[in-house]
């Protein structure tokens, strides 16, 4: 089951913190889902991502806001 962070609402940089305190709480292997409406998370969050060694496995456009999906590695 994906953690999911409900940053909809917020700009960057909180829903990137919120990301990075989501991927510190779950175990490698484990999913996190980050909701946003700032459209900005769709490039910042998938780019620390990957910077960190973590599997992006989706950005999608959804009604109102963006999930950015995210597996954490080592």
């Amino acid at each position: 089951m994906a953690k999911v962070v409900d940053a909809r609402g917020k700009t960057c940089p909180q829903p990137l913190m919120e990301c990075i305190k989501a991927l510190r709480e779950v175990k490698p292997g484990e999913i996190v889902e980050v909701l946003s409406s700032d459209e900005s998370s769709t490039v910042d969050i998938p780019a620390w991502a990957r910077s960190k060694g973590h599997d992006v496995l989706g950005v999608y456009e959804e009604k109102g806001h963006y999930r950015i999906v995210i597996r954490k590695r080592e």
